[in-house]
């Protein structure tokens, strides 16, 4: 019979024996590693896993360098690629590298230091006894004491120094989220007197323009100019609204205002263009309900009642922007929004 054979042999008796819950499992020749009997490979193996771990821990301290120093204007030329972000480039090095010398490292270390007896495990119960909690236990202890863990002193602190230092970069970069909106939110284009007009053509609005049940898109006067200053549609993108008309006896509820100083005109309101769930601009209007419905996810919002969700993941009512009329007769905004434009963030849900 060949060594084959045997060994095959050998795998066949062990599952049929332990299936019936013999104790006699046949297994195949065991070949011990070079570092089960040699002192010197053993300790030659210690020391290229500690190398390892403390591969890990410079490069870590390199990406948190690189993000500092490296600008990220600068760029590099890379043949057949064109340009790189030089910053991107380090950064995506660095963490990669101490990511990959600890996994090397824990392989090695596995491969070469750790026990490597063969252990048979017959099938039991799904349920675990006592007993066998006991033994997993025990099983536990007996994987620290073989991996060395507590007895090898220079690995277990080079690995806890490497492990220690890697969460780092995934802190750094938090950095780039950027700062929490605050009040920010709150700042938009809508001052107490700015113009509404019609979005794209900047035409004044009057009342008489919107007829009962019309919808028109708008933004303040301002923006065209901020937009040129700034470079941006960041501005634009907080400051769409929406005109619509009903007749006033339908309108159960606005978001504000006295009788002296309504937050509507004959029946025409003004809210923002920017759904509260996730900032999607909002523009299907069904006259006969007066909802207005969210294209991205159906957030559903009723104008006649102050705006608020009816339907959908909103977690906030659309914000209504207060409005009254000028000396010429045109649409101009009383206030600003009383409340933040676009997405609940979990602060503020």
């Amino acid at each position: 019979m060949s060594d084959k054979d045997a060994v095959e042999l050998g795998a066949h008796q062990t599952v049929d024996e332990a299936a019936e819950g013999s104790n006699d499992v046949v297994l195949p020749d065991h070949h011990p590693r070079r570092t089960d009997f040699d002192p010197r490979a053993a300790k030659r193996a210690e020391r290229q896993v500690t190398f390892m771990f403390g591969l890990s821990a410079l490069f870590t301290v390199l990406f948190v360098i690189a993000y500092v120093q490296i600008d990220t204007a600068d760029t590099i030329p890379v043949p057949f690629f064109g340009t790189w972000s030089a910053s991107n480039a380090a950064l995506g090095v660095t963490f990669g590298l101490a990511s990959f010398f600890i996994g090397a490292g824990v392989m090695q270390w596995a491969k070469k230091l750790m026990s490597d007896r063969e252990v048979v495990s017959p099938r039991h119960a799904l349920a675990s006894p006592p007993e066998a909690r006991e033994e997993a236990v025990a099983a536990f202890n007996d994987g620290v004491d073989d991996s060395g863990f507590a007895t090898r002193r220079i690995l277990r602190r080079s690995l806890l120094g490497a492990m220690a230092l890697f969460p780092i970069p995934l802190i750094v970069i938090l950095r780039d989220l950027g700062p929490l909106p605050s009040n920010d939110l709150f700042i938009t284009g809508w001052v107490p007197g700015e113009r509404v007009v019609l979005d794209v053509t900047g035409a004044p609005i009057r009342p008489s323009d919107i007829p009962i049940g019309g919808i028109v898109s708008a933004m303040p006067a301002s923006l065209p100019e901020i937009q040129e200053e700034t470079g941006n549609l960041n501005a634009r993108a907080k400051d769409v609204v929406l005109l619509v008309r009903m007749n006033p006896d339908e309108i159960v509820s606005q978001q504000g205002g006295t009788p002296e100083a309504p937050w509507d005109y004959e029946g025409v309101m003004c809210f923002s263009k920017i759904c509260t769930h996730v900032g999607c601009p909002i523009a299907l209007y069904e006259q006969r309900t007066h909802h207005l419905l969210c294209p991205c996810h159906q957030s559903t919002f009723d104008l006649a009642d102050s705006a608020r969700v009816i339907f959908g993941p909103a977690a906030r009512d659309l914000p209504q922007l207060p409005i009254m009329l000028d000396d010429e007769g045109y649409i101009i905004a009383r206030e600003t929004f009383q409340q933040p434009i676009g997405p609940s963030f979990w602060e503020r849900a």
